[in-house]
């Protein structure tokens, strides 16, 4: 019984910290969105702008797995999730730096290999995250505790949005992003002191069958994989869905700059509708859960997200793309608190880091498809018409979600 309080205690303080956390994350993201419409303005190809956007999936497809598999030994996973953190929003500050001193063209090769080293923590991170959320959470705390770390998130994100937005325009490019990059990552400061703080008790890794040679490890893993088959249903269709979204991803900025042409401030308010809107959403999601349960949030979230790009497409005026995106962060906030706590009740608490990080390997494999099947698609269709392509393959994967199958029913009941 002594011990409950002292728990209790080391809980809330993990509570804390990972919402400070989020603070300090959320300072340096402001930038992230600025990334490929900086490379656009340096005159970038549209496969550079792509290769930007897909590098991480590239090290994460054939890192993730092998990632998993270390942490999984690992009894305490918070150091590599908060060093993994630093490493890669360190990456802005070198940006910044890089770009005082090189020309335009040097710049945007930099640039693409400064990211491409930042792939490798990310991958870390990007298993690390799901691992430590979810000890920190608990099974029935994941809503609560993501939806307050993600609505705080959005709150900074909002503020210091309208604060670069607002001086952006008034310093010449590309001063202007020198300066955003070098000063937001510091961020990175908050987020390392805080998150490394994070107290979870040391795990026993689980003992893995030995095997005599590599083919034999593969079966074994396999074999482990197939032993859940709600997972493998589940991972199956959020894969489909995450193409779709990876797809638009280095698109939208190029349609915004070159179709739409957006200056940077009406770029960075669209932004900022999207994730002013998202806040009501952390809040509204997690009641929706409550009331209806977790397959309504699911279909409604993965329909609402098929008109941003559709739309975008179809009337390519500003004032009108901040509405869309205002309305598409309402329904962005329920798609990642969602997919989140569905894909951890698939995954068996003793292999984890196992299970996370074959997920996030078939996310990275969409994040290294997608992006350039839709530069090559805006090379040949038009950024328009690319659009119009992710906004079908959305509808796919809410078609293959809304076709419950007998490997799905425990996860949403």
């Amino acid at each position: 019984m002594t011990n409950e309080p002292q728990q209790s205690e080391v809980q809330k303080r993990n509570f804390r910290y990972v919402q400070i956390d989020a603070i300090g994350v959320s300072i340096s993201n402001v930038a992230a969105p600025f990334l490929p419409v900086f490379l656009t303005r340096l005159g970038a190809s549209n496969f550079q702008v792509g290769l930007l956007t897909s590098m991480p999936g590239i090290t994460g497809f054939v890192l993730a797995i092998i990632v998993g598999r270390f942490l999984q030994t690992r009894t305490n996973i918070v150091p590599w999730y908060s060093f993994s953190r630093l490493l890669v929003i360190s990456c802005y500050a070198m940006t910044g730096l890089f770009t005082f001193f090189l020309s335009k063209e040097y710049t945007v090769i930099a640039t693409l290999a400064i990211w491409a080293f930042a792939t490798l923590p990310q991958t870390a991170l990007a298993v690390a995250f799901s691992v430590v959320m979810n000890a920190v959470a608990g099974p029935e705390g994941r809503y609560a505790l993501l939806s307050r770390r993600w609505a705080i998130f959005g709150l900074t994100g909002v503020v210091m949005t309208f604060l670069v937005t607002r001086t952006i325009d008034l310093v010449e490019f590309p001063r202007n992003y020198e300066m955003m990059f070098f000063g937001l990552s510091i961020g990175g400061l908050i987020s390392y002191y805080f998150s490394n703080r994070i107290k979870l008790p040391d795990q026993t890794p689980p003992t893995f069958v030995p095997s005599s040679s590599a083919f034999d490890s593969a079966r074994n893993y396999f074999s482990l994989i197939r032993s859940q088959p709600a997972f493998t249903s589940f991972a199956t269709k959020k894969f489909v869905y995450y193409s779709a979204i990876a797809l638009s991803t280095p698109i939208m900025p190029l349609f915004l700059v070159r179709e739409v042409k957006a200056t940077d401030s009406q770029i960075g308010i669209i932004t900022m509708a999207m994730t002013l809107v998202m806040l009501a959403g952390y809040f509204l999601w997690p009641w929706s859960s409550r009331k209806y349960g977790g397959r309504f949030v699911l279909l409604a979230t993965t329909f609402g997200m098929i008109f941003y790009p559709a739309l975008t497409a179809a009337t390519p005026n500003v004032p009108l793309i901040i509405l869309y995106a205002g309305i598409t962060g309402l329904f962005q906030a329920g798609l990642d608190l969602v997919f989140f706590d569905e894909l951890m009740k698939t995954v068996p608490p003793e292999y984890g880091a196992t299970f996370v990080s074959l997920a996030q390997s078939l996310q990275y494999l969409s994040a290294i498809v997608a992006p350039l099947v839709g530069a090559w698609l805006a090379d040949s269709i038009g950024l328009g018409g690319a659009l119009w392509v992710s906004a079908g393959l959305r509808l796919l994967g809410f078609v293959l979600f809304l076709r419950k199958d007998t490997r799905e029913l425990s996860i949403v009941q």
